[in-house]
């Protein structure tokens, strides 16, 4: 996937024209993949980069403490110098306005295009437990089907939570176990019991069933928003 750095628009020579060239090549490559139905890593690159470039409109301190994971010391320190150099330049932070105004522009314009499928497609998964759900649910299994595969995809999921500005989030990871084929004889129950069987470290596991009639791209797009919707149907149970 063709990306921007970190720091694009403040780097090298600081020209609109070129500027302008650069970031409508990266959009031009965003949407082709949202003309496929690709949302990721796309979506989250670019909602990356539009947060980035907010932050350093407002100063680099702000910068710092909201990416505190994706930024390095050798990335932060790169970054303070560009912007002294360029707060003590007029000339040159009138053109770096320019280029922040446009790009701001352009992105927010094409978040809402990736907004909108995201949107679309959460709309229509369903998800729903299969048996009865224990009591502790942070760990267990989504089992995972489309309008078109022939076979149910299982997952291995946990959960867990981290704070960030007095804020607590949750995060899930994922593991891909095995697939059935889809039969009268595999259904969901079936599944679940197999699981059971066979994977003794969970006794009692929380098990979702997540479906959607859409023909989607697993990797890019119906996996990464099934992680997200399984975790706000859980914390919505919690």
């Amino acid at each position: 996937m063709k990306t921007l750095s970190q720091t694009w628009f403040a780097e090298g020579y600081i020209d609109f024209e070129l500027k302008k060239y650069t970031l409508l090549s990266y959009l031009q490559e965003i949407h082709r993949h949202f003309d496929e139905t690709k949302l990721y890593p796309q979506l989250a690159d670019l909602i990356f980069h539009y947060n980035n470039m907010r932050a350093f409109r407002q100063n680099k301190e702000f910068l710092k403490q909201q990416f505190p994971k994706k930024f390095t010391q050798m990335d932060m320190q790169k970054l303070e110098m560009l912007y002294e150099q360029i707060t003590d330049d007029d000339e040159m932070m009138r053109e770096l306005e320019e280029i922040m105004h446009f790009a701001l522009e352009k992105m927010s314009n094409s978040i809402q295009d990736g907004t909108q499928i995201y949107e679309f497609i959460e709309d229509k998964l369903r998800i729903f437990p299969v048996g009865l759900i224990p009591l502790e649910n942070v760990e267990g299994y989504f089992l995972l089907n489309d309008g078109h595969a022939r076979d149910t995809r299982v997952f291995h999921y946990r959960m867990s939570m981290f704070e960030k500005h007095d804020e607590k989030y949750r995060t899930i990871r994922t593991s891909f176990i095995a697939q059935w084929e889809r039969n009268f004889v595999n259904t969901l129950e079936s599944i679940k019991s197999e699981l059971i069987r066979n994977r003794t470290e969970l006794p009692n596991p929380a098990v979702y069933g997540i479906e959607t009639d859409l023909t989607i791209p697993l990797e890019e797009t119906l996996l990464p928003i099934a992680k997200r919707c399984l975790v706000k149907y859980i914390g919505s149970a919690a």
